[in-house]
């Protein structure tokens, strides 16, 4: 007799990412005029969800919500007063929910939520959810009985409308990080693989993530396929590494930042920056050294250093990407815009570069 087939073979997709936060109105107000997202639905007391506020946010193949509790008994306050607004859900699509759910628990998962059925006239949307790092949890997603534009209890109508701002042009979630508590990196990388069925794609150590100061370690996990989760943890340095920042002022793990993918990232950043995004910055003499090194890349040089974007090489292509500054009052979430031409890594080349841009921060904060 053949054994099921892992969570991970039933994946097919991201779903969408779930922000709890203090003031989802504020919040979807902000991704919309930073980021030009479109707030494309709605869940509140007005559709007959009494507890919650919740804005459904997309643009391209991107969904985002950010939902508030509405109430002091809601687990979505608790939430925000221990983490301050953060990334709590990450959903997955999958062809079968019911048997996704029974797979990771049997392999040793814990159930947030057992399978359970939302209905309304567009059809029947089956969902489940297991528990991850931390608080985060992951919802699965079963939508092939579904006809609605999101999900039952969401409403399309009396929406605001979009803010003006340059189009931005992001398409996809490339992936989503997670920082995990110091020594705990291989126990959650073993959750991945033995629980979900994810096989490692590459793995760093602290000779490779560091800086004269502080250091990390990484493991990315993915699906095969379309679901790529880098694991870090902090490792030891002179001072305070940015991962354990992270997790003293999140008060735990969680999700540190998400990569959205975008096939022009000169026009990207350009809108970005227009629309008041500030990154963090490279130190000046990154471009001498990059150009002198990957200088026969036909890109857009002068562009790319006139917005402050990284650029790295590897065998298959290259690669631009570029960091924000934490986009919640604490040092905490933060988003990562990255353009592939055929890379599949994730920046190495641009990882000193890139933490000792966020020391300077973090030395401005005090915490480094």
């Amino acid at each position: 007799m053949s054994s099921p087939q892992a969570p991970a073979d039933r994946l097919q997709s991201w779903d969408s990412i779930e922000f709890w936060v203090g003031n989802a109105r504020a919040s979807a107000g902000f991704l919309c005029a930073a980021f030009g997202f479109d707030i494309t639905a709605y869940s509140g007391p007005e559709t007959g969800v009494a507890d919650r506020a919740s804005y459904l946010l997309e643009q391209g193949g991107i969904r985002l919500v950010v939902t508030a509790g509405l109430t002091p008994e809601s687990p979505i306050w608790n939430h925000v007063r221990d983490h301050g607004d953060g990334a709590h859900d990450l959903a997955f699509v999958v062809d079968d929910t019911e048997a996704t759910f029974e797979a990771a628990v049997a392999r040793g998962a814990r159930a947030v939520r057992e399978p359970y059925e939302l209905t309304d006239e567009a059809g029947t949307l089956r969902l489940a959810a297991i528990a991850t790092f931390g608080e985060t949890q992951h919802t699965l997603v079963q939508r092939d009985n579904y006809r609605g534009h999101y999900c039952p209890g969401f409403s399309r109508e009396g929406l605001p409308t979009s803010p003006p701002g340059p189009e931005v042009g992001l398409q996809s979630i490339d992936h989503v990080v997670g920082n995990v508590e110091d020594g705990r990196l291989d126990e959650w990388v073993s959750f991945y693989e033995d629980v979900m069925g994810f096989t490692q794609l590459r793995s760093f150590d602290e000779t490779q993530i560091r800086t004269e100061y502080s250091a990390l370690r990484s493991t990315v996990m993915w699906n095969g396929n379309n679901v790529v989760m880098p694991l870090n943890e902090p490792a030891e340095g002179l001072r305070k590494s940015q991962i354990q920042e992270y997790l003293d002022t999140y008060r735990g793990p969680g999700v540190q930042h998400l990569a959205f993918g975008t096939p022009d990232a000169v026009a990207t950043i350009s809108a970005l920056r227009e629309r008041g995004i500030r990154f963090l910055e490279a130190p000046p003499t990154y471009y001498a050294d990059v150009r002198d090194r990957l200088g026969f890349l036909d890109i857009a040089w002068d562009d790319i250093e006139r917005l402050g974007i990284l650029v790295d090489h590897e065998p298959s292509g290259y690669l631009l990407q570029l960091f924000t500054e934490p986009i919640t009052d604490r040092p905490t979430v933060f988003i990562e815009l990255i353009q592939r031409g055929g890379a599949t890594g994730f920046g190495e080349g641009n990882f000193r570069a890139l933490f000792e841009a966020i020391e300077r921060e973090q030395e401005r904060r005090g915490h480094l």
